[in-house]
């Protein structure tokens, strides 16, 4: 199995992120993350990522999105359907070691594949 993201992989644009809000999702909350999830309309699962600047400087920001990308990366093998998840941080997420993020993320994506199983 490759394990590559491509840019198709990602949510990028804002009328994405604004239909995931307002759309009808479903909420996964843990101590560092919150999941905001909705069914894919396309044939895979892809990634949206919310850090504001309430959790940190820009070098904090950019190293939560850089090992959530990771994250979702390694570990999207483990979601059963095609999801359009978007992760948003919480502040607590800013001060925490690389491999306490990481294992949250993994038990995110664990708890989703779990949870939403279709």
């Amino acid at each position: 199995m490759r394990f590559f993201l491509k840019k198709a992989d990602r949510i990028l644009k804002r009328s994405e992120f604004v239909g995931l809000f307002s759309s009808t999702h479903r909420k996964v909350y843990t101590d560092l993350f919150i999941a905001l999830v909705v069914p894919s309309r396309l044939e895979r699962s892809r990634l949206g990522i919310t850090v504001s600047r309430k959790v940190g400087g820009a070098v904090q920001r950019n190293r939560i999105k850089r090992l959530a990308r990771e994250c979702f990366r390694l570990n999207r093998h483990l979601l059963k359907a095609h999801w359009d998840i978007n992760l948003i941080a919480r502040k607590d997420a800013s001060g925490q070691p690389n491999a306490v993020i990481l294992q949250a993320l993994k038990d995110l994506f664990e708890a989703l594949s779990r949870q939403f199983e279709i």
